[in-house]
């Protein structure tokens, strides 16, 4: 006979409700098997009607370290993540006094009651709830893997308890999830209903912390960036695809060749390619490659590999040749943090190789820009022929989001840019690979094999003159340099503009963000509004900056500059490229690996506005 199955330490129950609005954090084991449960939690949260955040913190390193799943639940719809925690989920013991410590006052420790625990080990100002999952496992399955998948589902069923989450939308996900598998599904929903009857009667519930019905989700769509920016390269043409496997962008090929298959047709099977290359090097050689042969090529990587693309960087953007590079951006230098964020590439990338080059840069901020500068992105490497960077990072690219669905318009058709046709080239007209006809830097290109007799030029990385022909003349070098000058130009008219939001109360306060700090500026700038800090906003969308940013800074007394990253890379490429008053620009930098929260952003924000003496603080004259 088992032992009694009771748990150690009865409920006190909080006297705030929290209903919709709460974070809930699950501390596992990697290799466990708990993502898929975690995920399924999460997501019957979303079929309730209630928007959530939900972010993975996993290691870089083999099976058996500690990895962390957060889940913020949040019916006004935020996307950052809040920081805190409510309910910590604490199934790892090697994490556990971590853990506890990270609950906020007041909140919840969710964990396996099995083994007794000494009071040392717990807070006594939260609320402790003890559920025997081993031994509920134990005494129902005799399988040692058995036991360790269906004590994830039966956590889950305990939480569904706690939390008030309809069982039912958790049974039909688990449906949907072993579609297909029909003998996995009732097991599944056993799991489940164990830790939920369990709950329901040794505990009050629900807890304060509660889900409740809403309509607050719409037709957003719950996606990872990575997906997102594959599916926008389908979209945008791109038939070629030379990666080398790197965290965290191993999964934005992988989908890239998931959504060809799906979307491309078997009859088109043959008419894309997709390489897995011996080394980074390899991989961005095989897109030029491609690229100067008239397809759309791209490569993902991180910063290691961006390390390592440098010379053929230069060689493209000096050759003049169309290329596309998501970058998902994590911690550095050196092999740095593989399975942290931040957003710390933008000077490699944007002055990447040797000599003076200048790439164009851009910067969605969740998985729906993702989507649509994935897709633009090989009409402005085609337009511009050069290099363009997509500036993912970790977060966006292997985060699930809830973002806008996806559009389309099917009427739009792929800019090649300026590609003169054998047509033209029998008409007469003058072609020189490296010629300006019309002052906007850009100069037509030809595909091999256009023409019998004209047309054609030799592709140099060396010095050459306008029509393709070698020389190391300085003034022939200086005229194509120029030339790329004002091509570079150019693409601020062709680049995602930038956003601009004016504060609801005049105000000398700006503000300018990029990329998934987004998510967290939003809940930040009504946080502020409330403590009666108004601040305008500028969103940054590409590089080359549009002058509108040097407008916006110079209206200002102090601009705040958000990044996540030590060095204030964004704020260092804003001096230097709009010659700003460095003064002006105050940095908040974000580095540690997590995303960054409106929390900090907050807290930054007013313990830096003293030191400005912006006159008045909270308010301009009128």
């Amino acid at each position: 006979m088992s032992e009694p199955l009771t748990h150690q330490h009865p409920v006190r129950p909080s006297a705030t409700d929290r209903t919709n609005d709460f974070v809930v954090k699950f501390a596992n084991v990697n290799g466990s098997g708990s993502a898929s449960a975690n995920l399924l939690f999460a997501r019957s949260i979303i079929r309730m009607g209630v928007p959530v955040v939900a972010r993975n913190i996993f290691p870089s390193n083999i099976q058996g370290l500690p990895t962390w799943y957060e889940v913020r639940v949040t019916e006004r719809g935020w996307r950052g993540a809040r920081g805190g925690v409510d309910l910590m989920v604490a199934m790892n013991p090697q994490t556990w006094d971590k853990d506890v410590e990270g609950i906020d006052p007041g909140g919840y420790l969710f964990y396996d009651s099995t083994k007794p625990m000494p009071p040392s080990k717990f807070r006594p100002d939260i609320t402790v709830l003890g559920v025997p999952l081993t031994a509920i496992c134990n005494r129902v399955y005799t399988d040692s893997r058995q036991r360790q998948l269906f004590k994830n589902i039966i956590y889950v069923g305990a939480l569904s308890a706690l939390l008030d989450i309809d069982p039912a939308v958790i049974e039909q996900l688990i449906g949907e999830q072993f579609k297909g598998k029909d003998k996995l599904i009732r097991p599944n929903i056993d799991a489940l209903h164990m830790g939920r009857e369990y709950a329901l009667q040794e505990f009050p519930c629900p807890l304060p912390l509660r889900v409740r019905k809403a309509d607050a989700v719409g037709d957003r769509i719950f996606v990872d960036g990575n997906a997102a920016a594959a599916l926008g390269a389908v979209y945008g043409g791109a038939t070629v695809c030379a990666w080398y496997p790197i965290t965290p962008s191993s999964s934005l090929a992988e989908a890239f060749q998931r959504h060809c298959r799906r979307f491309r047709g078997e009859e088109e099977r043959n008419k894309y390619a997709i390489v897995q290359a011996e080394d980074e090097l390899a991989s961005i050689g095989m897109v030029i490659g491609a690229g100067w042969n008239g397809a759309r090529a791209f490569t993902s990587t991180s910063g290691p590999g961006i390390s390592l693309m440098q010379e053929f960087l230069g060689l493209a953007y000096f050759a003049e040749i169309p290329a596309v590079v998501f970058d998902v951006q994590r911690g550095g230098p050196s092999t740095g943090m593989p399975t942290r964020t931040q957003q710390s590439d933008l000077l490699a990338c944007a002055y990447a190789s040797h000599g003076d080059t200048k790439h164009v840069l851009l910067l969605p901020e969740d998985p729906h820009e993702a989507f649509e500068m994935g897709a633009a992105a090989f009409d402005l490497a085609d337009r511009l022929q050069t290099p363009v960077f997509v500036m993912l990072d970790l977060d966006i690219g292997m985060n699930e989001w809830l973002c806008r669905p996806f559009q389309w318009d099917d009427s739009r058709r792929l800019d090649r840019g300026k590609v003169m046709t054998r047509e033209m080239l029998d008409s007469g007209m003058d072609f020189g690979r490296y010629l300006d006809v019309d002052g906007d830097g850009i100069p037509f290109r030809t595909y091999p094999g256009t023409h019998p007799t004209r047309g054609s030029y030799f592709t140099r990385g060396t010095t050459r003159d306008r029509y393709a022909r070698y020389s190391e003349e300085g003034p022939v070098y200086v005229d194509n340099m120029e030339r790329l000058t004002r091509k570079f130009d150019t693409a601020k008219a062709l680049v995602p503009a930038p956003v601009e939001r004016r504060a609801a109360e005049p105000t000398r306060v700006g503000v300018i963000h990029f990329g998934s700090t987004g998510a967290a500026m939003e809940e930040a700038l009504e946080a502020l509004a409330g403590r009666g800090i108004h601040l305008d906003t500028l969103r940054l969308r590409a590089f080359p900056f549009a002058d509108t940013v040097a407008e916006f800074v110079r209206r200002h007394e102090v601009v705040f500059v958000i990044e996540q990253n030590r060095d204030a890379q964004m704020r260092t490429l804003l001096v230097s490229e709009l010659d700003l008053d460095p003064a002006r620009l105050a940095s908040v930098r974000h580095f540690d690996g997590t995303p960054i929260t409106a929390r900090f952003i907050v807290d930054a924000v007013e313990a830096a506005l003293p030191d400005h003496n912006v006159v008045p603080l909270r308010k301009a004259a009128p």
